[in-house]
């Protein structure tokens, strides 16, 4: 299987990154023969990936590095790099290639001490593969400051280093560094497409993975962990009923409250399943006592941890709301669809009685009040609103409609 495989409907994307990853093994030979590079070429040192949520940016990313690092003897051959098999591919998509750096973050943003650490890195020369690629999935979460960091490293590249940077759109990164990427723009993937990926890879039953696609619009991650998840299926019916329950006052402040607390409790696992081990693993590299006493001048470590878990858990909440407010936009697209006539596939057929009650009790101008109003919560939960306060305010729009 080509490391290409899991490119889901970015058919043009895949031919500039197959043409670029050519150039590059061609430079990477004229360099090792002691010639000079190729005058013309479609490789160069700085990328960025936009796309919608789902459009798998960072899946291309990663594939675009495994190709950089195929070590397949096909190549000297005249085959593509990227074969899915060597060394090379395996070890980055994966994730334990030494010269292959997978930057995310859980928190809500990137900081300067991380990403000058980032471009320290960056100025080393590969380990033992062909180029020293930084993958950063969350380039629109780099602070101001980190992003001027990071603007002097891509400005002045080491000769064998590539930066690999994805965002939802351009205007997410700074015009510094947007000037100097070649930018690739992927498309959400149609229905069909992803259904198709969801049987082939992951062995979901055809009609689980056309409902979980069709819900989720073409959302490839989403649309997977609808179809594997059965928690994932039982929190979207309950959003689903949100509109049903907005008719007065109570209804609307109880559903707030429902949700914002289904988003806290989603924040909550999280900490379980993952701070515990990372206060053990601190206070054991600190050499805290038997007793857990703590050695002196640890304190400040230990802050510092505890500061990055508070900044997670309100990640957490706020992609878990997130990701239920996209679900509810998705059901008032759906309601006017249904009172504008229109023949396109409804994401909600599964909730097809609740739609045609809430069509038929408002009017279209109605239903795009109402969207405006989740767009708004959600734009006010990135402005650092209190949870409630947003969802609360956006419950009582929905029931003025």
């Amino acid at each position: 299987m080509a490391v290409w495989d899991d490119m889901v409907g970015q058919e043009r994307v895949q031919t500039q990154l197959c043409a670029a990853a050519r150039d590059a093994d061609t430079h990477v030979t004229a360099h090792a023969q002691g010639a000079p590079a190729p005058a013309a070429s479609k490789m160069t040192h700085a990328w960025l990936f936009t796309g919608p949520p789902g459009s798998g940016r960072a899946t291309a990313a990663r594939a675009f590095a495994a190709a950089l690092q195929c070590t397949s003897p096909d190549r000297a051959l005249g085959g593509a790099p990227g074969c899915g098999f060597c060394d090379g591919c395996h070890t980055t998509l994966v994730g334990t290639h030494a010269d292959v750096e997978v930057i995310r973050t859980d928190l809500l943003s990137i900081g300067v001490k991380e990403t000058r650490e980032l471009v320290r890195r960056a100025q080393l020369s590969p380990a033992g593969g062909r180029w020293q690629v930084i993958i950063m999935e969350d380039a629109d979460r780099l602070t101001e400051g980190a992003g001027n960091v990071l603007l002097k490293a891509v400005e002045e590249p080491a000769p064998r280093t590539v930066w690999l940077l994805c965002a939802p759109s351009l205007e997410d990164v700074l015009p510094t560094i947007r000037s100097r990427c070649r930018h690739l723009t992927l498309r959400t993937p149609s229905v069909s497409a992803v259904a198709d990926v969801l049987v082939r890879r992951d062995g979901i039953e055809p009609e689980v993975a056309t409902a979980a696609a069709r819900a989720t619009q073409g959302h490839i991650g989403r649309a997977r962990r609808l179809a594997t998840d059965e928690r994932a299926r039982a929190r979207r019916a309950t959003v689903l009923k949100l509109p049903l329950r907005v008719e007065d006052v109570g209804g609307c402040l109880k559903a707030a409250q429902e949700l914002v607390d289904a988003a806290a409790e989603d924040a909550q696992q999280v900490a379980e399943e993952i701070d515990v081990k990372e206060t053990e693993d601190l206070k054991a590299a600190l050499g805290a006592s038997a007793g857990g006493r703590m050695p002196r001048g640890t304190a400040g470590a230990m802050k510092e941890l505890e500061d990055k878990q508070k900044r997670r858990r309100t990640r957490t909440q706020r992609d878990s709301l997130d990701l239920a407010l996209s679900d509810l936009t998705g059901f008032y697209r759906d309601v006017l669809a249904l009172q504008m006539g229109s023949r396109v596939q409804l994401a909600n057929e599964d909730v097809r009685d609740a739609l045609d009650r809430i069509a038929r009790g408002s009017t279209p101008e109605g239903t795009l009040r109402r969207i405006e109003a989740v767009v708004a919560c959600r734009e006010a939960l990135d402005r650092n609103v209190a949870p409630l306060l947003a969802v609360e305010a956006m419950t009582m729009a929905l029931r003025a409609g």
